[in-house]
């Protein structure tokens, strides 16, 4: 049995309406008042539908995990009260014998869990982008994508961030007729920041290809997710957060975004994209070799990033697949335990 637990619930198509507590007041039930509150809070119910999704999850892992009952678990923070990382609370005040992290975003709520009671001590941490959520292109527009990375220089360090504005490689530029260009056949032109702008290329078969600077700033913007996606998932499996201090000192080497899967239409499911698994972390100029990290496309626009440090004595070479989970049957099913 694996020490690791991926899972994915997908919440756009749960508790339809526009209020939480008339959409799913038995799901609010199984909640502590704490939790409840939080999740009434918000204003929009699609928000509110991911914090319910998250406190389920939460307490789903845990009781199936642990074999304990929904009512006896209890909920803390590891370190800061208020934002620390979420944990569970033995009733003796132990150390917690599991360690896991969720994440939502855009309708989909992940959790990444470690099973740690043969002394195995693995931290995880989870996050999800979506690379078309917000209306990124604006600022794109009115300043460059040069300009717009740089709106996160509390984020990424220079080095990190010339790479997303002035590479393309390791990804490749996909054209519209399926044709894909690699950074050694753009050459210099992998430097285009505008979206405007058109470049003419020779393929290494010799075809001339136009390349518009629009596909070139999209593979960019994408590859720039997958970043952010990484260094995301890193922190929070330290249990900090984007202010910690040597966050510009964390830097990744090699990043390429998954290849997409295809979006969801009608009633069938969105597909599962690429699985990358090769990129390097950094911190503060020295490779970090105890921590794996791996980002995985959903449909055309999620990527699912996981951190896996290992602990003393364990070596974890592949992560296991995502669970897409249904709710009835693979999170609501424990709570009557």
């Amino acid at each position: 049995m694996s020490l690791l637990t991926r899972w994915l619930l997908d919440t756009r198509a749960l508790w339809p309406g526009t209020s939480i507590e008339q959409a799913a007041p038995s799901a609010l039930a199984l909640l502590s008042p704490t939790e409840q509150h939080e999740v009434r809070r918000k204003v929009y119910i699609q928000d509110a539908r991911m914090s319910l999704g998250s406190a389920l999850l939460k307490r789903a892992y845990i009781s199936q995990t642990l074999g304990i009952p929904w009512r006896d678990i209890k909920l803390g923070r590891q370190g800061d009260p208020k934002h620390g990382k979420p944990c569970y609370v033995p009733p003796d005040g132990s150390p917690s014998p599991i360690d896991f992290n969720v994440s939502h975003q855009a309708g989909l709520v992940t959790l990444v869990g470690c099973d740690n009671r043969s002394g195995s001590r693995v931290h995880v941490g989870a996050d999800i982008v979506c690379v078309n959520e917000r209306d990124d292109y604006r600022t794109i527009d009115a300043d460059g994508f040069d300009g717009w990375v740089d709106i996160y220089a509390e984020v990424f360090g220079e080095e990190e961030r010339w790479d997303m504005k002035y590479n393309v490689a390791p990804d490749v530029v996909r054209l519209l007729d399926g044709t894909e260009v690699g950074g050694n056949e753009l050459g210099r032109h992998d430097r285009v920041c505008r979206r405007e702008q058109q470049c003419k290329i020779r393929m290494n078969d010799g075809v001339e290809k136009t390349v518009s600077g629009e596909l070139i700033v999209e593979a960019k913007l994408r590859r720039f997710y997958a970043f952010f996606c990484y260094k995301e998932a890193y922190i929070k499996l330290e249990g900090e957060a984007l202010l910690a201090d040597w966050l510009r000192e964390l830097e990744f080497k090699n990043v390429r975004a998954p290849r997409a899967g295809t979006v969801a239409r009608c009633s069938t499911h969105g597909t599962w994209g690429e699985r990358v698994e090769d990129v390097e972390v950094w911190l503060k100029g020295v490779r970090v070799e105890d921590t794996n990290m791996e980002l995985q496309a959903f449909e055309e626009n999620f990527m699912l990033g996981t951190a896996v440090k290992m602990g003393r004595n364990v070596q974890i070479d592949e992560l296991p697949p995502w669970k897409k989970l249904n709710l009835e049957v693979d999170v609501l099913s424990s709570a009557s335990t």
